[in-house]
């Protein structure tokens, strides 16, 4: 009998992997781990609506789905270990599960500062627990500090906000979303969430926290010796992958130092034989030969088509793909298509104050649009972007 296919994480990634392999015609045993107690569900509300309390529900798909495509979803089911000589994953209950094909899309975890203490009050944003968490601490508090001004900190300072909490936003950088955006537009979210209330301050860091008699934050220094109040901490300094439990595993791993992950070809192959990644974990090879994680939502559904077509022996569709990413702040959508970088020329195209529109270049080819409230602008770029069309092609009028 044949061993089914596993993959090794419920989130949005190995969710999309498990549908499209039904959707490829696999009909086979197909079983799906999750670590967490929860149905499979998204990640982006827990940030904006979900911890605003304005949903309670952020589920993907009901239980009867499962049911319905003969998808075996295991909860509070970890993975521990792996065996690709064996081909077996060893469980947190300390079993053993043979796997035919192994698709690993475990993600990530937030990262947390050395030295600070695990008080009540002090949180990190991941998975539902950590936002249902938070949510339940936020009509007691008055005052906010967010570490961290990358996209989890702006959303979190501006749905704060919206609850009528005072805010400070500290980044150790010179604006928000600096070393993925520059510092160009970095400078328009600054001026967006000032205008909002937020006392964003940048280059500093946090220092140390303080805490009441019983043990709950209520204070925080920071780098440049200025102490202030503090209800609830939020630590937002990235996440990293969760790979941890491959050591040993003899699967290639990317260098911690350039962002981590499981090294994967362009449709998910590891350096093991029948193992895959995709999500957030898996560093794929992309078109410059280079392997690099994205932490993307609409990348984990792309990968997974990719990903579902090759484990199974079709050939995989042939897309332009063109990597794309949101974030909702306050009453703007901040959209990017493309490959912005920090380091690309920049023209500010459109900017009333509050909206805008920017352009990303190298060497005068289009690498990238970032718009905020300007989706119709921005998404019209994606057929330049993905013709690596000169930027001059937008610039000029037609």
């Amino acid at each position: 009998m044949t061993a089914p296919i596993v993959i090794v994480g419920a989130g949005l990634a190995g969710l999309r992997t498990a549908e499209e392999l039904r959707r490829a015609g696999y009909v086979g045993e197909l079983i799906l781990l999750g670590d967490e107690p929860r149905l499979p569900y998204d990640r982006p509300p827990l940030s904006k609506q979900f911890v605003r309390g304005e949903t309670d529900d952020t589920t993907l798909r009901p239980r009867e789905f499962f049911t319905e495509k003969q998808i075996d979803l295991r909860l509070n089911t970890a993975a521990v270990a792996v065996d690709t000589e064996a081909r077996n994953v060893r469980l947190v209950d300390d079993n053993a599960l043979d796997y035919d094909q192994l698709v690993i899309a475990t993600g990530l975890r937030p990262r947390r500062l050395p030295g600070l203490p695990d008080a009540p009050g002090v949180h990190v944003l991941r998975g539902h627990a950590d936002a249902a968490t938070l949510r339940a601490e936020l009509a007691d508090a008055g005052t906010a500090l967010v570490v961290g001004a990358g996209f989890i900190g702006c959303e979190l300072a501006a749905s704060f906000r919206a609850c009528g909490i005072a805010v400070v936003l500290i980044e150790p950088q010179p604006t928000p979303l600096a070393s993925v955006l520059g510092e160009e537009v970095g400078a328009l979210i600054a001026r967006m969430h000032r205008d909002e209330g937020v006392d964003l301050r940048c280059g500093t860091s946090l220092d140390t926290l303080r805490t009441d008699d019983a043990g709950r934050v209520r204070a925080a220094k920071l780098s440049d010796g200025t102490e202030i109040a503090a209800d609830l901490v939020v630590i937002g300094v990235g996440s990293r992958p969760v790979t941890e439990w491959l050591t040993d595993s003899g699967i290639a791993l990317a260098d911690p130092s350039a962002g981590g992950g499981i090294l994967a070809d362009e449709v998910g192959r590891t350096s093991a034989d029948r193992v895959w990644a995709v999500g957030d974990v898996a560093a794929w090879r992309h078109d410059t030969g280079r392997c690099r994680r994205v932490e993307h939502w609409t990348n984990a559904g792309e990968q997974a088509k990719l990903l579902a077509c090759a484990l199974l022996g079709a050939e995989p569709p042939t897309v332009a793909r063109v990597p794309y990413f949101w974030s909702d702040q306050y009453d703007v959508k901040l959209q990017a298509l493309g490959t912005p970088n920090a380091a690309d020329d920049v023209q500010i195209v459109s900017d009333d104050g509050r909206k805008f529109l920017a352009y990303y270049s190298r060497g005068g080819t289009l690498t990238g649009v970032v718009g905020a409230g300007m989706t119709a602008q921005v998404m019209k770029a994606r057929a330049k972007i993905a013709a690596s069309a000169p930027v001059t092609d937008l610039l000029t009028p037609h």
